[in-house]
């Protein structure tokens, strides 16, 4: 069975998706009552030189969209877009005239008709390439139907044919927009009878004396290379059919910016090229290539040197096909490709895709992905709707699409507000942002950006980051590299500043801890800084945080334990604190005065009292220094054990009093998993000011950091200390 295709490379599901398309958007209603009502509906519109415009651009954007095989409800959207985009008629106009099942599609194909990239760009630009390839990535992604882009094409198709009345000007922007996206997207998703004509087009007006060198010397119109196409399709089918080969054959005679290309890529002149007229062959299996390969050596006399078999021998992207030269009739060159099904198929959806080939680099994973589910939703036996949704989930849900008020494209990290936006843009609008409006409204800087929205920045005269914009949990900023930008800033402010602001974290730290026997210079050692001053500039320019301190002083601790010269391990009974070890005394009763309170790793001494055993006390405690001085003999060398537990802590807390506060507290220390061992609060009536007097037990110094930093974030949680 030889099945034959005219025209250029299509893939045969184009001109099959009129009766397999699923009808996703008409809510299960008559697909050509839709077309129906909209030809009645424009024929009561008011008879202005406007409306007439905008429905003459209707009817030929459908009439390309037609013959995409696109279903009738995205017709019917293309013929209504120019009417709605031109504010002729409003979305309420629609939904009252019976056409509401088709509102959202027009809705979304005016969207798409206003991306578009800034005319003074030029081809080559760093910033045209990365924006086009941001605008491609975000028609992709804001709409709800994909088939609404290649509506969008067959519209960029009608302007540029019409671009002939236009000043130069005018088609040197509309050409370069063509080229840089809409005729690269076209590439991509093989919807190749449009992305000939687009090239041709804009090539045709970004480089018009080119375009005519080329065309005259081909010597030709292209209807006469179609019809020798047409001939060498004839005489293959012949003689394939009479050596029994199953075959479907496809060709095109090349256009002419992909022989200027071809040129330009192969530095050769015209007459050099052997594929300005091409076929291609698909057989069902690898024998039937080589056969059929025989047929076209036995018709035509090959090109030496033309020959490539990326069958045996594929290329690095697993391209799988036989190429070959030939003097064809009339005596013109003719390129032959032949493959089977399954090649062609992993050629046009797999890594192999031509589109890759063309455009000479590869391009993220997730991009990749999208563009074959694209391909995939083309053929007619996919439920479109259902692999919609996997694009929209699976694809693009790392990253987000926003417009700048001049139409320039912003690719952002999923979650990111307006303040990424902002640093995106510029390093010093982030810097200066204090405000922002999405869509036209003002909304808060922790806003999250949606796909298609339009971000403007309001700034002030100076820059002014605040820190809190680095506390990922206020949701300020989702990317890493806009918090990098302004920790930056904060570096590079007054060291003095820094050393002031550092200083005072230090010593609210140290407070809330309640250390006061730590030299801070040892801290900065251990956080590998060269003094105090050097560490509170860190601290002040956000470098580093208040929790390092905690940890530092751990370690710092944790390395000045003395050691006992001997050391007993005796029975624990349940007066006593577990993992302490008490050297050179036997079975005592141990207990943590509650004067100090203290924690592991903080140095700790022993006290003999009449009666109550063992007092364990902080090294530092004035109660313990007291007692030192006046029974020197009752003091004794105690250390903390290797056993894991739990040692008490007293908080004191101070807020105004609201309803629920003990209930989030009782969470954060929850949350934390600290044990609550006592609670004690007094509220004053005429000031409304709570006092708590919090009886914990924790780990270790950083959880009691982390607890102490928690509670102070509370609403209405004025301070949160250590009880000395």
């Amino acid at each position: 069975m030889i099945t034959v295709y005219s025209g250029s490379f299509t893939n045969k599901h184009s001109t099959e998706m009129a009766a397999t398309e699923p009808e996703t958007s008409t809510n299960g209603g008559d697909q050509a009552g839709i077309v129906l009502a909209v030809s009645d509906w424009l024929a009561t519109l008011p008879a202005t030189p406007e409306t007439a415009a905008a429905i003459r651009e209707g009817a030929a954007t459908a009439e390309i969209v037609e013959s995409l095989g696109l279903p009738a409800d995205v017709l019917a959207a293309a013929r209504v877009c120019p009417l709605l985009r031109g504010e002729i008629v409003s979305e309420k106009d629609l939904e009252n005239s019976g056409l509401a099942a088709i509102s959202k599609l027009v809705h979304e194909l005016v969207q798409l008709s206003r991306f578009a990239l800034p005319g003074d760009w030029a081809p080559g630009e760093a910033l045209a390439v990365q924006q086009s390839e941001a605008l491609r990535k975000m028609l992709l992604a804001v709409v709800s139907d994909v088939r609404l882009v290649l509506a969008r094409i067959a519209e960029q198709l009608y302007r540029l044919r019409n671009a002939k009345r236009a000043s130069a000007d005018e088609r040197r922007a509309l050409a370069i927009e063509t080229r840089e996206i809409y005729a690269a997207l076209a590439n991509r998703l093989g919807v190749w009878q449009l992305k000939w004509e687009l090239e041709d087009l804009a090539f045709r007006y970004l480089e018009p004396e080119t375009y005519a060198s080329i065309a005259a010397e081909l010597n030709e119109k292209r209807a006469e290379r179609e019809r020798f196409i047409d001939l060498v399709k004839a005489r293959l089918k012949d003689e394939l059919a009479r050596e029994r080969i199953e075959a479907e054959i496809t060709g095109r005679p090349k256009h002419i910016y992909s022989i200027y290309r071809k040129m330009q890529r192969k530095d050769r002149a015209l007459d050099s090229l052997h594929d300005i007229r091409a076929v291609r062959i698909l057989v069902d299996n690898v024998a039937d290539c080589y056969a059929a390969l025989g047929v076209v050596h036995n018709l035509w006399n090959y090109l030496p040197g033309e020959f490539d078999d990326y069958v045996a021998n594929p290329k690095d992207n697993d391209y799988q096909s036989l190429h070959t030269a030939v003097v064809g009739p009339e005596g013109k060159t003719l390129e032959v490709q032949i493959r089977t099904r399954e090649m062609h198929r992993q050629a046009e959806l797999g890594i192999a895709a031509h589109w890759r080939y063309k455009e000479g680099g590869g391009q993220p994973a997730a991009f990749d992905q999208k563009i074959r589910f694209l391909r995939q939703l083309l053929e007619p036996a996919n439920d479109g709707s259902e692999l919609l949704d996997q694009i929209r989930d699976d694809v693009f849900e790392d990253r987000v699409y926003a417009l700048s008020p001049k139409g320039d494209v912003v690719e952002l990290p999923a979650g990111a507000t307006p303040l990424d936006f902002a640093y995106h843009v510029h390093t010093q609008v982030g810097h200066r942002c204090r405000g922002a409006k999405i869509n036209g409204r003002i909304v808060p800087l922790t806003h999250q950006v949606s796909n298609g929205d339009q971000v403007e920045i309001i700034t002030g005269s100076q820059p002014q980051p605040s820190r809190d914009w680095l506390v990922p949990r206020l949701g300020y900023l989702a990317g890493a590299r806009t918090r990098a930008k302004v920790r930056n800033w904060f570096r590079q402010q007054d060291r003095d500043q820094h050393l002031r602001q550092g200083r005072e974290i230090l010593e609210r730290e140290l407070s809330r801890l309640n250390v006061r026997d730590v030299q801070t210079d040892k801290i900065a050692k251990q956080l590998k800084q060269k003094d105090t001053d050097a560490l509170c500039v860190l601290l002040g320019s956000g470098e580093l945080t208040a929790a390092s301190i905690a940890t530092a002083l751990q370690q710092l601790r944790g390395d000045e334990l003395p050691r006992p010269v001997r050391t007993r391990r005796t029975r624990r009974k349940e007066s006593k604190p577990e993992g302490i070890a008490v050297s050179g005394v036997g079975d005592l009763m141990c207990s943590f005065a509650r004067c100090c309170r203290p924690v592991p790793p903080e140095p700790i001494t022993g006290y003999i009292t009449q009666g109550r055993g063992v007092t364990i006390h902080r090294q530092d405690c004035g109660n313990a220094l007291g007692l030192h001085q006046r029974h020197p003999e009752r003091s004794i060398e105690v250390n903390w054990g290797s056993e894991s537990s739990a040692y008490p802590v007293d908080l004191s807390l101070v807020a105004w009093d609201r309803s629920g506060l003990l209930r989030d507290i009782t969470l954060v220390l929850s949350d934390e998993d600290v044990n609550i061992v006592e609670v004690d609060t007094h509220t004053d009536k005429n000031s409304m000011q709570s006092v708590m007097h919090l009886g914990i037990e924790i780990r270790d110094l950083p959880t009691l950091s982390t607890v102490i930093t928690r509670l102070e974030q509370l609403p209405n949680v004025v301070s949160v200390k250590r009880k000395a």
